[in-house]
Protein backbone atom coordinates (compact mmCIF):
# COMPACT_ATOMS: atom_id res chain seq x y z
CA UNK A 1 0.00 0.00 0.00
CA UNK A 2 2.90 2.40 0.63
CA UNK A 3 3.96 2.03 -3.01
CA UNK A 4 0.59 3.20 -4.39
CA UNK A 5 1.06 6.94 -3.58
CA UNK A 6 4.55 6.85 -5.10
CA UNK A 7 3.19 5.18 -8.24
CA UNK A 8 0.39 7.76 -8.54
CA UNK A 9 2.86 10.65 -8.19
CA UNK A 10 5.19 9.07 -10.76
CA UNK A 11 2.28 8.75 -13.22
CA UNK A 12 1.35 12.43 -12.80
CA UNK A 13 4.95 13.52 -13.31
CA UNK A 14 5.22 11.41 -16.47
CA UNK A 15 1.93 12.75 -17.88
CA UNK A 16 2.92 16.35 -17.06
CA UNK A 17 6.27 15.90 -18.77
CA UNK A 18 4.63 14.38 -21.87
CA UNK A 19 2.50 17.49 -22.35
CA UNK A 20 5.15 20.09 -21.47
CA UNK A 21 6.46 22.31 -24.24
CA UNK A 22 10.11 22.16 -25.16
CA UNK A 23 12.26 25.30 -25.16
CA UNK A 24 11.98 25.54 -28.97
CA UNK A 25 8.21 25.00 -28.91
CA UNK A 26 7.88 27.86 -26.41
CA UNK A 27 10.08 30.08 -28.57
CA UNK A 28 7.94 29.30 -31.64
CA UNK A 29 4.74 29.98 -29.67
CA UNK A 30 6.24 33.34 -28.68
CA UNK A 31 7.06 34.06 -32.35
CA UNK A 32 3.44 33.27 -33.31
CA UNK A 33 2.15 35.65 -30.63
CA UNK A 34 4.66 38.32 -31.76
CA UNK A 35 3.34 37.88 -35.32
CA UNK A 36 -0.30 38.10 -34.19
CA UNK A 37 0.31 41.40 -32.41
CA UNK A 38 2.46 42.83 -35.23
CA UNK A 39 -0.28 42.02 -37.76
CA UNK A 40 -2.92 43.80 -35.67
CA UNK A 41 -0.64 46.80 -35.10
CA UNK A 42 0.56 46.91 -38.71
CA UNK A 43 4.10 47.28 -37.40
CA UNK A 44 6.49 47.31 -40.38
CA UNK A 45 9.68 46.81 -38.35
CA UNK A 46 8.28 43.87 -36.37
CA UNK A 47 6.77 42.17 -39.44
CA UNK A 48 10.02 42.62 -41.34
CA UNK A 49 12.10 41.19 -38.50
CA UNK A 50 9.80 38.18 -38.10
CA UNK A 51 9.64 37.14 -41.77
CA UNK A 52 12.39 35.20 -43.49
CA UNK A 53 13.75 36.78 -46.65
CA UNK A 54 12.49 33.68 -48.51
CA UNK A 55 8.92 34.01 -47.18
CA UNK A 56 6.12 32.36 -49.16
CA UNK A 57 2.84 33.71 -47.74
CA UNK A 58 -0.29 32.19 -49.26
CA UNK A 59 -3.80 33.47 -48.60
CA UNK A 60 -6.94 31.32 -48.57
CA UNK A 61 -7.85 32.94 -51.91
CA UNK A 62 -4.67 31.53 -53.47
CA UNK A 63 -2.89 34.90 -53.59
CA UNK A 64 0.82 34.33 -53.00
CA UNK A 65 3.08 37.02 -51.51
CA UNK A 66 6.78 37.35 -50.86
CA UNK A 67 8.18 39.08 -47.77
CA UNK A 68 7.92 42.65 -49.02
CA UNK A 69 4.40 42.11 -50.43
CA UNK A 70 3.22 40.53 -47.16
CA UNK A 71 4.62 43.38 -45.05
CA UNK A 72 3.32 46.11 -47.37
CA UNK A 73 -0.21 44.62 -47.51
CA UNK A 74 -0.46 44.67 -43.70
CA UNK A 75 1.17 48.09 -43.21
CA UNK A 76 -0.89 49.75 -45.97
CA UNK A 77 -4.21 48.43 -44.64
CA UNK A 78 -4.95 46.38 -47.75
CA UNK A 79 -4.96 43.42 -45.31
CA UNK A 80 -6.09 44.99 -42.05
CA UNK A 81 -6.62 42.81 -39.00
CA UNK A 82 -8.62 44.52 -36.25
CA UNK A 83 -8.60 41.43 -34.02
CA UNK A 84 -7.00 38.01 -34.32
CA UNK A 85 -7.87 35.07 -32.07
CA UNK A 86 -5.89 31.85 -32.41
CA UNK A 87 -7.24 28.55 -31.10
CA UNK A 88 -6.50 24.83 -31.38
CA UNK A 89 -2.81 25.53 -31.87
CA UNK A 90 -0.26 22.76 -32.27
CA UNK A 91 3.49 23.11 -32.69
CA UNK A 92 5.83 20.41 -33.96
CA UNK A 93 9.56 21.14 -34.05
CA UNK A 94 11.77 19.00 -36.29
CA UNK A 95 15.38 20.15 -36.20
CA UNK A 96 15.50 23.78 -37.32
CA UNK A 97 11.94 23.75 -38.71
CA UNK A 98 8.66 24.19 -36.83
CA UNK A 99 5.18 23.42 -38.14
CA UNK A 100 2.41 25.43 -36.50
CA UNK A 101 -1.28 24.80 -37.10
CA UNK A 102 -4.17 26.77 -35.64
CA UNK A 103 -7.61 28.18 -36.27
CA UNK A 104 -7.64 31.93 -36.88
CA UNK A 105 -10.80 33.92 -36.18
CA UNK A 106 -10.50 37.61 -37.00
CA UNK A 107 -12.29 40.86 -37.57
CA UNK A 108 -10.86 42.59 -40.61
CA UNK A 109 -11.07 45.98 -42.27
CA UNK A 110 -9.36 45.21 -45.58
CA UNK A 111 -9.03 48.40 -47.62
CA UNK A 112 -11.66 49.97 -45.33
CA UNK A 113 -14.22 47.17 -45.79
CA UNK A 114 -15.22 45.49 -42.47
CA UNK A 115 -15.39 41.70 -42.44
CA UNK A 116 -14.92 38.51 -40.46
CA UNK A 117 -12.81 35.48 -41.32
CA UNK A 118 -12.41 32.00 -39.92
CA UNK A 119 -9.41 30.26 -41.39
CA UNK A 120 -7.24 27.24 -40.88
CA UNK A 121 -3.59 28.22 -40.90
CA UNK A 122 -0.36 26.31 -41.31
CA UNK A 123 2.83 28.23 -40.58
CA UNK A 124 6.37 27.03 -41.19
CA UNK A 125 9.08 28.65 -39.09
CA UNK A 126 12.80 28.08 -39.58
CA UNK A 127 15.49 28.78 -37.02
CA UNK A 128 17.89 31.19 -38.69
CA UNK A 129 20.90 32.51 -36.76
CA UNK A 130 19.21 31.52 -33.49
CA UNK A 131 15.84 33.17 -34.24
CA UNK A 132 12.59 31.61 -35.44
CA UNK A 133 11.61 33.23 -38.75
CA UNK A 134 8.35 32.79 -40.67
CA UNK A 135 9.30 30.89 -43.82
CA UNK A 136 5.87 29.91 -45.18
CA UNK A 137 2.17 30.31 -44.49
CA UNK A 138 -0.85 28.58 -46.01
CA UNK A 139 -4.44 29.54 -45.13
CA UNK A 140 -7.62 27.66 -45.96
CA UNK A 141 -11.33 28.17 -45.35
CA UNK A 142 -13.05 25.93 -42.87
CA UNK A 143 -16.06 24.15 -44.39
CA UNK A 144 -19.39 25.79 -43.41
CA UNK A 145 -17.71 28.84 -41.89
Amino acid sequence: MKKLPVLVIACFLFIGHAFAQTKDEKAVANAVEFMRKAMIDGNRAELTSLAADELSYCHSSGVLQNKSEFVEAIVSGKSDFVTIDLTDQSIKVVGDVAIVRHKLTAKTNDSGKPGNVVLGIMLIFQKQKGEWKLLARQAFHYPNQ
